[in-house]
């Protein structure tokens, strides 16, 4: 039952992801380091996240990897995947690990690997490890670990603070006098996820809820970044007069933006806003990425200015490895996570929100009217997303009526296809994409249009499908 999807394993705790299952993960991770690395003495670094048990599971993994004779660089403290693909990089470690299952629900906890370029594994990567896992699960074997203490003694465990060099380098890399010296009302939402205890140290000013350890997440069902989990959020915005609002997931990676309107902002326009920033007043120039369910306004922009522009599956994994092989000057996905040229291959919900405030202070423009500017300059663009869970024989089902190319769905008339991942189906004035979900047994709907009356039609028809 250990199987990696679209970002990493994750599994319920104590049903799959258990410490029996994740030594067997972790001896593979250790079989897969010895057999690509090139040094005498390879390194890991380890972090985690607010989820029950989160720690322990990670001080398991340390202690597992020690004992195969890899060195580890575990954080001493909650930390978030940015901070963990960072160290990893700067570092020069073989792979970095994060024990986090990102936007679950709090009764799952996920395991993430992280190369050495300070991204998230290539599917290549990924694979490999799963073919050493399969042998392992087989064989059972007996884990001889001994405890953390006794690496840390014998430093194969290092001990680190993965926050305070990680926010040091944030304040290099972002305009921050143009942030303070236009005074923003900053409203903070860590959902209780790993960005908890960092606003403070860059914006002092700024106000933060759900900012302190809750590994149950409180009040709050799962810690996404969307609309509908971000009702508190909006609704201070909008009461208390906050100039911007934002939130980042549970290992704080992705990222969800509020107007002054206290109007969730979503990821397609924030991917817009920051490439029109970085290609127009930044002046920084590179290919284009984008996951097949990102807006098209993107595609209209680099047509426009003949951007090169790569499209892939869904997954950042994907962006990164692009990143990582290209010159990208900013890639993203549908699900709030975005890199750009100024930072790591990684995706970073904090990063990005300081960005978003850099464009704010330079442009002297509202959150509000930069996503005004978008529709005058591309006309209307509206999107949601459903997750619709199924029996797999009615998932089996939809995607046997998917590849047979339907004519129509519902009273919409298919104009085109593109199967690249999932099934996207183009109808006049939008889109329509049906996936199974990499991380979750769920049927994922998204649609994009002219007006939000017309996505809602297409998401409807979409799941009358049977």
């Amino acid at each position: 039952m250990i199987k990696f999807g679209t970002d990493g394993w994750r599994a319920l705790i104590a049903k799959d992801f258990t410490f029996e299952n994740l030594g067997y993960v972790a001896l593979a991770t250790a079989k897969y380091i010895w057999k690509n690395t090139t040094k005498i003495n390879p390194t890991v670094v380890i972090g985690y996240d607010t989820r029950f048990l989160s720690k322990e599971f990670a001080h398991e993994v340390a202690k597992i990897l020690a004992w195969k004779d890899i060195t580890v660089h575990l954080a001493d403290n909650i930390s978030s995947t940015p901070q963990v693909s960072y160290h990893t990089k700067i570092k020069s470690a073989d792979l970095g690990i994060v024990i986090t299952a990102s936007h679950n629900p709090p009764e799952y906890s996920g395991f993430k690997v992280k190369a050495s370029f300070g991204g998230p594994a290539t599917p290549d990567q990924i694979e490999e490890i799963e073919k050493y896992l399969a042998k392992i699960v087989k064989k059972e074997p007996k884990i001889k670990a001994k405890e953390v203490e006794v690496y840390i003694t014998s430093k194969k465990i290092k001990m680190f603070d993965a926050k305070e060099s990680y926010l040091r380098y944030l304040k290099k890399k972002i305009n921050f006098k143009a942030i303070n010296d236009s005074n923003f009302k900053i409203l903070y939402d860590p959902m209780y996820g790993a960005g908890i205890d960092t606003i403070q140290h860059l914006l002092p000013n700024a106000v933060a809820i759900h900012n302190e350890h809750n590994p149950s997440f409180g009040e709050i069902d799962h810690p996404e970044p969307i609309s509908e989990c971000l009702s508190i959020l909006m609704e201070k915005t909008k009461k208390e007069k906050f100039d911007f609002a934002f939130a980042t997931d549970g290992d704080a990676d992705r990222l969800g933006a509020v107007d002054s309107d206290g109007h969730f902002v979503d990821s397609h326009k924030i991917f817009m806003i920051l490439l029109k920033y970085l290609y127009e007043v930044k002046k920084k120039r590179g290919s284009v990425a984008k996951t097949i369910s990102l807006t098209s306004m993107v595609n209209q922009f680099c047509e426009k200015h003949k951007i090169n522009l790569f499209e892939t599956k869904v997954g950042f994994k994907y962006i990164a490895e692009l990143m990582v092989n290209e010159n990208i000057l900013i890639g993203g996905e549908e699900s709030g996570g975005l890199s750009t040229s100024l930072h790591i291959p990684e995706r970073d919900g904090l990063f990005n929100a300081m960005l978003l405030l850099e464009v704010m202070a330079v442009t002297k423009k509202s959150l509000k009217q930069l996503c005004l500017d978008l529709d005058k300059e591309f006309g209307i663009h509206r999107f949601a997303r459903r997750d619709i869970k199924v029996l797999p024989s009615v998932q089996k089902s939809i995607q046997d009526l998917c590849i047979s190319k339907p004519k129509n769905i519902g009273k919409f008339e298919i104009i085109d296809y593109d199967f690249l991942d999932g099934y996207k189906f183009y109808v006049k004035n939008g889109w329509l994409l049906i996936r199974s979900s990499g991380t979750e047994p769920l049927l994922r709907y998204y649609a994009e249009a002219d007006s939000i009356n017309l996505v809602n039609e297409l998401l409807d028809e979409a799941i009358k499908l049977k």
